[in-house]
């Protein structure tokens, strides 16, 4: 077994692309790729940006235990880890990076203890990370609100991670993070 970096955040903190920016500088780090029971958005491709799971074949796959972990995040939409994406990174003597939802993050850093390194990314306020949602353009007002309104929420949980980076500057930030991630894995 090797080691693990775990990326949260609420939706909109700019999680996606400080890890994006990571991997070009570290490549070490190779991205694990999250199984969800939800369709594509935009431009994503299965087995690239998620595994596409239809409602029966997530469900078939928590059944059979090919999960590490997995959460319903919203109402009917599921994410998950699945043990073969680990094992395939593993393989190639890499570090396994994760982008998850926070209560993901929390459940991968309590499984895998000391050999994870936990990064909670923080906006600099909700009405930021509301702004930041809206001007994505990929989700329906009423999803924005639902995905603020858990904002809060998922802001509780930051002390339970390692480390919290506040991204108000894109770059600061990224550079923060890429100190503790050389830190961790040196």
């Amino acid at each position: 077994m090797g080691k693990l970096i775990i990326f949260s955040a609420p939706s909109g903190s700019g999680k996606t692309t400080i890890v994006r920016r990571l991997l070009e500088r570290m490549p070490q780090l190779e991205f694990s790729i999250s199984a969800t029971s939800r369709a594509p958005r935009g431009t994503e491709r299965n087995g690239v940006d998620y595994y596409f799971l239809s409602a029966e074949e997530f469900r078939k796959a928590v059944e059979e235990g090919r999960f590490v972990e997995w959460e319903e995040v919203y109402a009917g939409t599921c994410y998950g880890t699945l043990r073969s994406e680990l094992e395939r990174i593993w393989s190639k003597g890499h570090t396994i990076l994760f982008d998850v939802d926070v209560m993901g993050g929390i459940n991968l850093k309590r499984i895998f203890g000391r050999d994870a390194c936990s990064i909670f990314i923080m906006p600099p306020s909700i009405e930021e990370l509301e702004r930041r949602l809206r001007q994505r353009g990929t989700d329906a007002p009423e999803v924005i609100a639902k995905r603020v309104a858990k904002a809060g929420f998922e802001l509780t949980k930051a002390p339970e991670f390692d480390h919290t980076v506040v991204n108000d500057n894109l770059e600061t930030a990224v550079a923060e993070v890429e100190t503790i991630v050389r830190d961790f894995l040196a």
